[in-house]
């Protein structure tokens, strides 16, 4: 501990974002450059608590305290190095992680918590552009071949870790590109790719195989799949969108938020000129109030949207910690993400407690506006207020309810074929075991697809948690750490 009255002189402080006039005008990141003066101070407000709970509240069980106090020492070789050892992604998380370790923060109980993805996400940038991020391929091979379905952050941990292992490893993705969700489902303000791309360099010059544009199950069954590797992780994620079947849903203008925010990333690529599904010039809304819907609001606004309003159906959550969300659980509070400062900015709304009854077509089948009802609360039934109905204007609406689960596809349907009962689990979710081999031998799980939708930090513990399972499976041992958190269900 660097400095023990760190807590108690500092503030908690953390980068400006770019105004909100000059930041609409383009899709690079949000946030302005942070001095390492204040970067120092804020890891010294750190107290090295004698029980860390933010190590708890983090899945990956990162070693907060240690690489806080070597960033306040200014030693950030050993930062990263101590970083690196429990997240193989920290430019990830750093940026789009929600923090559940500064929700544990100690300090937090009476105070701000400790900037702590900040100080994450500036040590392994700094590691990058000193070029300290290099290779580490195996040094024995084991010979034997394991493939990875899905190149999302559970995937790309899964597949660096056992490459470092020794097994020659291919990553097979159905889309153009590697990155899963990462790649198509973040906008580019909240992370340029070029993030992805430089770790994609080193998981190459490691020895990881990647494959675009393969579908399994179709272009590959999951017999053949078996067949020529020694094992398989299926980390393709809880893909399987909710939708929303009210009067209406078929005209045109009404999207899934991953029908309409890959294509704008498209657009970021080169790949297109202009996203096929644009909210220029057009009245937006949004329905869903999570982490999705913000991003949808960011990408209307930077498309020239003529208004955009968001709709979440649960009340308007608390500023400040609730009582029945103690310290040190993750509390529902409400946010101001950068999207949402830019809806207030230009005159957008948030509307909380309301659910949409129909959307209402023009003569040619396109959404021109959209009804609601304000509703009770969750323990109401989220019942309809009478009298509340209203009108609202919508010529593109994106549905982000998020997800019910893995998609029921060829690949899952040939393996639970084979696995009998008891492949799914009850919430429809592929089933494992405490090492995340699922009913079927040698084939793993990790992510989504086996947890349920979740979060990016709990993603890559299960990768690296399902690597290590898959090493003992193939060589009898293993020394690849697994995450502190347990995090498999048992099998049905």
């Amino acid at each position: 501990m660097a400095d023990p009255k760190g807590f108690l002189t500092h503030d908690r402080e953390l980068p400006a974002r770019r105004p909100v006039d000059v930041r609409i005008g383009d899709w690079r990141e949000v946030y302005q450059d942070f001095s390492q003066d204040k970067l120092t101070k804020q890891a010294a407000r750190c107290m090295d608590c004698g029980i860390p709970f933010c190590h708890n509240g983090c899945p990956l069980g990162n070693l907060i305290p240690e690489w806080n106090d070597l960033v306040h020492r200014t030693d950030w070789r050993e930062a990263i190095e101590r970083l690196h050892a429990t997240n193989n992604f920290p430019e990830f998380t750093g940026r789009l992680c929600p923090a559940p370790c500064e929700a544990a923060c100690v300090l937090g109980i009476n105070s701000d918590p400790v900037a702590i993805k900040r100080v994450e996400v500036e040590i392994i940038d700094r590691a990058f552009t000193e070029g300290w991020v290099t290779p580490q391929p195996p040094k024995v091979k084991t010979g034997k071949k394991v493939a990875v379905v899905g190149s999302g952050p559970a995937g790309l941990a899964a597949a660096q870790q056992l490459t470092r292992a020794g097994h020659d490893v291919v990553v097979f993705e159905r889309a153009d590109r590697i990155g899963g969700l990462l790649r198509y489902g973040i906008p580019e303000f909240k992370m340029e790719k070029r993030h992805i791309e430089r770790r994609l360099t080193q998981m190459r010059a490691e020895g990881t195989v990647f494959r675009t544009g393969v579908n399994v199950g179709v272009d590959i069954t999951a017999a053949e799949l078996r067949e020529q590797f020694d094992a398989v992780v299926l980390s393709g994620g809880a893909t399987q969108w909710r939708d929303l079947p009210v009067t209406g849903r078929e005209l045109k203008g009404v999207y899934q938020a991953m029908e309409y925010l890959p294509l704008s990333n498209k657009v970021q690529e080169g790949d297109l000129d202009k996203s096929p599904i644009s909210a220029e010039g057009k009245h937006v809304v949004v329905i869903g109030g999570g982490d999705t819907g913000a991003d949808c609001i960011g990408t209307a606004i930077r498309q020239g949207a003529k208004s955009v309003t968001q709709l979440e159906i649960m009340p308007q959550p608390p500023a400040n910690r609730p009582g029945n969300q103690p310290w040190p659980t993750f509390p529902m509070l409400f946010k101001m993400e950068s999207a949402h400062e830019e809806l207030a900015d230009g005159g957008g709304e948030r509307v909380y407690a309301v659910s949409t009854t129909a959307f209402v077509g023009d003569d040619d089948g396109n959404v021109r506006a959209l009804r609601l009802v304000e509703v009770e609360g969750p323990q109401a039934g989220f019942k309809p207020v009478p009298g509340t109905e209203r009108e609202i204007p919508a010529e593109l609406i994106t549905l982000s309810m998020g997800f019910l689960g893995p998609e029921k596809g060829d690949l899952l349907q040939d393996l639970a074929g084979e696995a009998g009962d008891g492949f799914y689990d009850a919430r429809g979710n592929v089933a494992r075991d405490k090492t995340y081999m699922s009913k079927v031998d040698g084939v793993f799980v990790a992510g989504d697809m086996g947890r349920g939708q979740s979060l990016i930090v709990w993603a890559i513990a299960e990768g690296r948690a399902a690597a290590s399972g898959v090493d003992r499976f193939l060589t009898g041992e293993t020394a690849l750490p697994y995450p502190i958190l347990p995090t498999a269900r048992p099998l049905v």
